[in-house]
């Protein structure tokens, strides 16, 4: 059976409309689902009995169970979340002053394969479904300080471009006045580089939030720190985030794990300073997670420091990004794998 919250408005609407009722009773039922949170057709009491009925007939109101949580000392807090099949994912909610961002996982595991990640390291399962996305932000709300979700990054488990219907779904209903109510520039999707899915988002017309993960800034070393490199080329990639740039008139953010030995010492940042001038963009320097899985070391603070001031004296727009959660296994995947490697 589906699940309701798989559906925008209008889809609602039309069947609402179907059955013989006024469309109306849509915007209540997504105002059960989305403003009161609320579990059970049942309970939807400002509707008619019979649509009542149809409802608990045709469809369902899932929820995620809480397997695992845990929560750092500045205060972001992670959750394992387990799904109707039994699959496991995980969600975030990171914390700072006057607002609160939501992470969500697209997939249960991740082809790609990155060096730095723990996500794939079980294998790729399955998509998750824009029921199963939209679930995790209304958990993460009820979850959060005053109940409130500011924010919402598509950075947990998964490629959000390689499930490209279901998340833009998703968004769509995140974004609407009626559900979430968050703003397309408080939405950002992240993505390893899927150049067509790339390309296909430039097309949407949303004004939402890109964020590229680059890691490296010649093919050698991206390769081998992101394996999607040898399917889409740095020299392809940079070519679709020019063009992305400008046709939507908007910055892309690339994010850069610096990792010990293989991307941050002085020659790494001169390269990707020359792939990155003259671009309207900003880069997230982001000291990596130790995960031991994956045998990552984070670089010195002496060569961390060297390697942001560098890009800044090319006129790179780059941040220093303060790890969250490194004492609660915050890497993406992680805290997954520990749990599931019990």
């Amino acid at each position: 059976m589906q699940d309701i919250k798989d559906l925008t408005l209008k889809e609602l609407e039309s069947i609402v409309k179907n059955w013989g009722k006024p469309a109306f009773h849509a915007e209540q039922i997504f105002a059960w689902v989305y403003k009161k949170g609320t579990q059970d057709f049942e309970q939807m009491n400002d509707l008619p009995l019979d649509l009542r009925k149809q409802l608990k007939e045709n469809f369902t109101l899932r929820s995620l169970k809480l397997i695992k949580s845990v929560q750092s000392q500045d205060r972001t807090e992670k959750f394992v979340l387990q799904l109707k099949d039994g699959n496991l994912i995980e969600a975030v909610t990171i914390p700072v002053p006057k607002r609160v961002t939501g992470c969500v996982s697209t997939q249960v595991g991740c082809k790609f394969g990155c060096f730095f990640c723990a996500s794939g390291l079980l294998g790729f399962k399955r998509n998750l479904t824009v029921g199963e996305i939209i679930d995790q932000a209304l958990y993460l709300r009820n979850k959060s300080l005053g109940k409130s979700l500011t924010h919402i990054v598509f950075m947990g488990m998964g490629e959000p471009l390689d499930n490209y219907d279901n998340v833009m779904k998703a968004i769509r209903i995140i974004n609407s006045p009626e559900a979430f109510h968050i703003g397309a520039r408080r939405i950002t999707i992240s993505t390893c580089g899927i150049i067509p899915g790339i390309k296909r988002l430039s097309e949407e017309g949303l004004q939402i939030e890109l964020s590229v993960s680059l890691h490296a800034a010649d093919d050698k070393a991206r390769t081998q720190i992101m394996p999607v490199n040898k399917k889409y080329s740095l020299q392809e990639l940079m070519l679709v985030c020019k063009e992305y740039i400008k046709k939507t008139n908007r910055q892309i953010t690339f994010e850069y794990i610096l990792i010990k030995g293989m991307n941050s010492d002085l020659q790494s940042a001169k390269n990707l300073s020359t792939i990155l001038k003259g671009l309207n963009c900003k880069v997230n320097l982001i000291p990596a997670n130790v995960v031991k899985e994956c045998r990552i070391e984070l670089p010195n603070k002496l060569d961390i420091l060297l390697f942001k001031d560098y890009l800044k004296s090319e006129g790179i727009n780059a941040i220093l990004r303060k790890p969250r959660g490194q004492d609660i296994e915050a890497a993406c995947g992680q805290l997954r794998l520990s749990h599931e490697n019990k």
